[in-house]
């Protein structure tokens, strides 16, 4: 009955929805920002659809931003901004080598753990691998490993950076399905590590292959040395990770207070140490300002396009035809994943989350997917869009900062997008992996 009551209620698209889509794909493609093109999308389409009154249009983009989790993301960005602007991200980049350089690939996986740790701080993937990419990809250079391979590892590494909490991406989304962010955070957990386990296991099994880089001639009284040396160096820069992680997991902390606390934190900490004056404050808010001029514009436009998509019945009209060709769940995840990665690959996370959110997840409801597990698989397909070959993301970042032809980085990309594809079909297939750290109710 309800699914016969959604299909009577799907309209027939016009010009109206195709010519807002043509508007963006335009814009797009000529270099015009992704907030105006998205902006000026759903501004046409509620014009020429005449679903809302356009006076009301104003009073939905303040209320795409009123809200006390975004407040997070600023925070977040500008955290990031000072680790690398202190030298404390390099104090990972130490500590994470220590810790690893008793296998063979070692090195290579200390790049793996630092992006996925600064990227998750600084919520976004495009920084995380431009500014740990600066770092390791010379050394990981000298230590053996083919310049784009080298690359490739550091692009995949920093996929993590949405999918492990604390993310941007999953208070965006959590803001755009009305759903809690802390929430997320807790169910994307053992995800977002099984994502890193899987890069790490592809670089391991990479360098038994073919020998790139040595390790595993230590002893362990050796290893336990070079560990404890770089932990009395550089223990200080753990106390944002941690009290980010603490703070939100405990529920001592909201995501917005434990970035505000984190902020602070590195700030003293830049203070103390030397690295930090007061004159890195004008460039270091301009930047982390301009990286939220960015995303907040994308965020405000989300309320009036999912207003207008939904009463245009745009969702109900996508699942209608998407159940016509089949009504077989394993088939329709499939199809939500391939359109995922898709996006992901020509998209950062905000604009994919805004668009595709709205209309895929009545597609996942359908099925009787979890809203939480949805999320998770969703962001995390995003993830892997972001270092498929030919057209990634974070490929374009590291061939920019590297100057390394981007097809060569794109074929050595190809066994991370692999694993980390396996561990998104997990994610899809069983809802526990998403929501066996969250109370008994989301377990059904």
């Amino acid at each position: 009955m309800l699914w016969q009551t959604l299909q009577e209620q799907t309209v027939q698209l016009g010009w109206s929805f195709y010519g807002p889509v043509l508007i963006f794909v335009v814009f797009i493609s000529v270099g015009i920002p992704v907030w105006a093109a998205i902006g000026s999308a759903a501004i046409a389409m509620l014009y020429f659809s005449g679903v809302l009154p356009m006076a009301l249009v104003g009073e939905s983009l303040f209320s795409g931003i009123d809200a006390f989790a975004l407040t997070a993301i600023p925070l977040f960005i500008l955290t990031g901004d000072v680790l690398v602007r202190t030298g404390l991200s390099r104090k990972f980049l130490d500590v994470a080598e220590a810790l690893t350089c008793w296998a063979r690939g070692g090195f290579g996986s200390a790049t793996v753990l630092v992006c996925g740790m600064f990227s998750a701080i600084s919520g976004s993937d495009a920084a995380g691998a431009a500014a740990v990419g600066r770092m390791t990809i010379d050394r990981l250079v000298e230590s053996g490993y083919p310049r784009p391979y080298a690359c490739a590892l550091v692009a995949a590494g920093a996929c993590t950076g949405i999918l492990i909490p604390p993310s941007i991406a999953y208070i965006i989304i959590g803001l755009v399905l009305g759903i809690s962010a802390s929430t997320l955070f807790q169910a994307a957990l053992i995800p977002g590590l099984l994502i890193l386990g899987s890069i790490l296991v592809t670089n391991i099994v990479v360098n038994r292959r073919h020998a790139y880089e040595g390790g595993g001639l230590i002893s362990f009284s050796e290893w336990l040395a070079q560990l404890g040396r770089a932990l009395r160096s550089g223990w200080y820069a753990f106390l944002v990770p941690g009290i980010i992680f603490y703070g939100i997991f405990s529920g001592r902390l909201t995501p917005t207070e434990a970035g505000a606390t984190a902020v602070i934190v590195t700030i003293l900490m830049g203070f103390i140490l030397g690295t930090l004056k007061l004159s890195d404050f004008p460039s270091m808010l301009m930047g982390s300002a301009k990286v939220n001029g960015v995303i907040l514009p994308i965020i405000a436009f989300s309320l009036p396009l999912a207003q207008a998509l939904a009463l245009m019945g745009v969702p109900q009209g996508f699942v209608s035809a998407v159940t016509s060709i089949t009504d077989n769940p394993y088939l329709l995840i499939l199809l939500m994943i391939g359109i995922l990665i898709a996006a992901g690959c020509v998209m950062e996370t905000t604009p994919n989350i805004v668009i595709l959110a709205p209309i895929l997840k009545p597609l996942a409801d359908s099925i009787g997917m979890n809203e939480i597990q949805f999320s998770v698989m969703m962001i995390t397909s995003l993830g892997v869009g972001f270092i498929t070959p030919p057209l990634g993301l974070n490929l374009f970042v590291v061939s920019g900062i590297t100057g390394e032809s981007i097809l060569k980085i794109a074929s050595r990309a190809v066994p991370f997008v692999f694993f980390m594809l396996i561990v998104v079909l997990f994610i899809a297939y069983v809802p526990a992996i998403s929501t066996v750290m969250l109370p008994d109710a989301y377990n059904i």
